[in-house]
């Protein structure tokens, strides 16, 4: 990944990092059946711009588009700004996912962003509206998650971790 002029190097991901990323997508995938707006996996590249001339490419975990088939140029690359973006925190992504991600994300557009903690079995999803986080939502084992900006997306937390 490539954010605000740093290369950062990116090793495979654990088992508990997959297995909650392969629940968060299937609940996605199902919900989102037959909707405009689709879910997207990585590896796959998103270009943000702070500025015209700031260059970030990042891959997050799982990506919500809802403008695909306006924003894919001609090479096949999406060049838009995705509506959620979720991160499952690992040892080496913490401090990265956390400060760094959501700062780029939150000053180039990105609506709602999931922070997926496997180490304390928890999702905190942020609402950013006009480049403003406006709310914030931490949800914990033996609640369901919930989107601010999909109404009725939810995924019961304790699923991501069994």
């Amino acid at each position: 990944e490539y954010i605000d002029g740093v290369i950062y190097a990116m090793a495979s991901p654990k088992t508990i990092h997959q297995q909650a990323l392969g629940e968060l997508y299937y609940v996605f995938a199902s919900w989102f059946r037959g909707k405009r707006c689709r879910p997207m996996l990585a590896p796959y590249d998103i270009t943000l711009r702070r500025f015209t001339e700031d260059i970030n490419v990042v891959q997050p975990d799982l990506m919500v588009i809802c403008d695909l088939e306006e924003k894919v140029n001609h090479q096949g690359y999406y060049m838009g700004v995705p509506d959620l973006l979720v991160e499952i925190l690992s040892e080496s992504t913490r401090g990265k996912d956390s400060v760094k991600k959501m700062d780029l994300y939150l000053s180039t557009g990105v609506r709602e962003y999931w922070i997926v903690n496997p180490f304390r079995h928890e999702i905190t999803v942020y609402l950013f509206d006009d480049k403003e986080l406006v709310d914030s939502r931490c949800f914990q084992s033996g609640q369901m998650a919930a989107s601010f900006i999909f109404d009725g997306l939810e995924i019961p937390v304790q699923s991501l971790f069994d």
